[in-house]
């Protein structure tokens, strides 16, 4: 199909019936390419409305991870991508002049112009030719996801017509209500990894200690698509395990194997997809170890990857892809398939600009219907930021700054530490930060706050534990994040180390050295271990914001 005829077609698609601008048009038209067209969301962490998000400025890779996919930022990542500088492009991929980008280009994703977007594309190719996935964490992360635990975000993606998807944050809403929320959900959720643990198979007397469907077929004309759902491994141990007691989770690579055999020969498989939540670094190793993959759609590790990267492995190719966060972007696989194999492909990874999608209007209803009840409280000013909040980087954000600040306040505390999420949207200098903004990067199901008195040894610990996550040599060691961010201390840190050795020159805020045996006031959030007692951080957070405004 030639570039005309293809705006003609997008001039009769929801896009265009909806008032979208020329301009909006020839920035999404693309001509039709192969059979079947995969478009892949992931990590949308319940962002429904056009929001602002910092790409880090700092993402270190280690080993052979170094200076290579994912772990590009800024200049680097314009460069290896071929991206030119102060383009819309530009602005989504990178932090690069971020606030002044952010007010010429505007707000990104949300869904209702994310809607407009698939329903274009499905018009153009087809109802049957096309399969939208989810890679999980998508009802997670916002107030109105907590609040209602998770079902306006099942409501939003029923609507989008969500095919499959997988799962990690789903999981903090506990087991009885995760099974409600999928019951609701008219798409399949897949994980192939996720199990009961032996002692609990036995107790049930099951032979099969599968919890979910682990794959679908999806049929396209004379191709059969394949998709096998890879849950966050690591469930238990980056989110406290009783959500998900008597479950196992974990990369289960023999597995994976074996069911790749399997349905390449029983279900005659012409394409076979991982949807996973591994996180970037994990599927790069996973496809060189597992074969008969031919795409990997991953999330967890919010990376914006704008052309998919291929794998080597001893019986082909694999290639792997991550489609950003927060509902930035759409990825977008078209497939030529022939004589039972994958025979090329295309990939676009379509930044959602709001400014030039129309919202959809069935799905802004939606939206707007789900918020009414909570808008008041959601729009509640606090304060006026004076610089740029953010929080995605590997060591610090300036939003998580504010809540290391909130947390030594309350509780008079030497140190503060915080969660390195990756997740949370940004506040513009000179605006108003409000209730709906605090949430959005604080909004868990555990977010009780501690304080306790620790060593000097003790902090040094956890920040060692943390950096290994991040900085171990072996992908299958990462479990995805950023640092702990810490309030009232600084250090160094040398990714490149060995264990125990990464964490140095630890200080406090006036300049004393962190003493090994000396006892110290340590606050934080978000613990995984035994539940805390203390305030919820929003709580503390809003409060210490009004406190600061009225001061």
């Amino acid at each position: 199909m030639n570039r005309r005829r293809f705006l003609q077609n997008l001039a009769l698609s929801p896009a265009a019936l909806y008032g979208c601008s020329a301009a909006s048009r020839d920035y999404y038209g693309q001509p039709e390419f192969g059979e079947i067209s995969i478009l892949h969301l992931t990590d949308c962490h319940a962002q429904l409305l056009p929001m602002y998000y910092r790409e880090p400025a700092v993402n270190l890779g280690v080993g052979d991870s170094k200076n290579a996919p994912p772990h590009l930022s800024g200049e680097q990542f314009l460069r290896r991508f071929g991206i030119r500088p102060n383009s819309r492009e530009a602005y989504a991929f990178t932090h690069l002049d971020f606030t002044s980008s952010a007010l010429r280009y505007g707000k990104m994703g949300g869904f209702a112009p994310l809607a407009t977007l698939v329903k274009t594309i499905r018009h153009l190719r087809g109802p049957d030719k096309t399969l939208l996935l989810d890679g999980g964490d998508s009802w997670q992360g916002s107030a109105t996801a907590l609040w209602t635990r998770g079902q306006d975000m099942v409501d939003a993606c029923n609507r989008l017509g969500v095919d499959a998807m997988t799962g990690h944050w789903e999981f903090t809403y506990g087991k009885e209500r995760l099974s409600e929320n999928l019951r609701r959900f008219k798409g399949a959720f897949l994980a192939q990894n996720v199990a009961l643990t032996d002692e609990e198979a036995f107790a049930a007397e099951k032979d099969d200690a599968a919890l979910f469907k682990p794959y679908l077929i999806k049929e396209a004309g004379k191709a059969r698509i394949a998709v096998i759902g890879q849950a966050y491994p690591y469930t238990p141990i980056a989110n406290p395990q009783r959500f998900v007691k008597g479950w196992q989770f974990g990369i289960e690579e023999r597995r994976l194997q074996a069911l790749v055999d399997k349905i390449r020969k029983m279900e005659q498989a012409d394409v076979v997809i991982l949807l996973s939540h591994n996180g970037m670094d994990v599927d790069l190793k996973l496809a060189s170890r597992v074969t008969g993959i031919d795409l990997i759609l991953g999330g967890h590790t919010h990376d914006a990857i704008p052309e998919p990267i291929p794998v080597a492995n001893a019986k082909g190719r694999t290639w792997v892809t991550n489609a950003g966060s927060h509902g930035k972007f759409l990825g977008v696989f078209d497939l030529k398939i022939a004589k039972g194999r994958l025979q090329d492909l295309r990939y676009r990874l379509l930044p959602v600009f709001a400014d030039l999608l129309e919202p959809d209007p069935e799905m802004q209803s939606l939206i707007d219907n789900l918020r009414a009840p909570y808008l008041n409280d959601l729009q509640r000013p606090l304060a006026e930021a004076n610089e740029l909040l953010y929080r995605r980087d590997n060591f610090y954000g300036t939003f998580d700054g504010l809540i290391l600040e909130a947390l030594r306040d309350e509780y008079g505390a030497d140190i503060a530490l915080s969660p390195g999420f990756r997740w949370g949207t940004v506040v513009l200098p000179g605006q108003t930060i409000t209730v709906e903004d605090v949430m959005n990067q604080s909004a868990i199901t555990y977010p009780e706050t501690y304080a306790v008195t620790m060593t000097g040894a003790q902090v040094k610990s956890v920040l060692e534990d943390v950096a290994d996550n991040l900085f171990n040599p072996d992908p299958y060691y990462r479990q995805g994040g950023d640092m702990v961010r810490t309030g009232g201390m600084r250090f160094d840190c040398d990714p490149s180390a060995g264990f125990g050795r990464r964490i140095s020159a630890m200080r406090l805020h006036n300049g004393q050295p962190v003493e090994a045996g000396k006892p110290y006031k340590v606050s934080g959030w978000a613990t995984v271990a035994a539940p805390a007692s203390g305030r919820p951080i929003f709580e503390i957070v809003s409060e210490h914001l009004k406190n600061r405004r009225s001061g």
